[in-house]
């Protein structure tokens, strides 16, 4: 079977899964803009709330006047599950937590497609 480098699927080393694939919105080559006249241009300075969450839990709120440094919360995730990456409060991403420079990061491993 002949194979075509077009015909080659962009897995991901870590999870051995297809990349994802992202749209190009660069508007290259001339062609009319997505999503109107100014194209995504016009939505690049605005601000949106990114969260990457780790795990919940739920407790009384007794419970939860007596934490103090040190406690440990036990949270609904497991060591290694990925986090949720949230955009304005909408689930969008899930992805590993990576350590860069002494910061945290979360490196995205899948994107979450909305159901219509």
């Amino acid at each position: 079977m002949d194979t075509e480098p077009h015909d080659i699927i962009p897995t991901d080393p870590a999870t051995d899964q297809p990349a994802p694939v992202f749209e190009d919105f660069d508007n290259q080559g001339g062609a009319e803009p997505h999503h109107g006249g100014e194209g995504l241009e016009a939505v690049h300075d605005v601000p949106v709330k990114v969260q990457a969450v780790l795990g919940r839990a739920r407790m009384p709120i007794g419970e939860l006047l007596h934490l103090g440094a040190g406690t440990v919360v036990e949270l609904d995730r497991r060591v290694g599950e990925p986090v949720d990456i949230f955009v304005n409060d909408r689930l969008i991403a899930r992805g590993e937590v990576v350590l860069i420079d002494n910061a945290l990061g979360v490196t995205l491993t899948e994107i979450v497609r909305a159901e219509h």
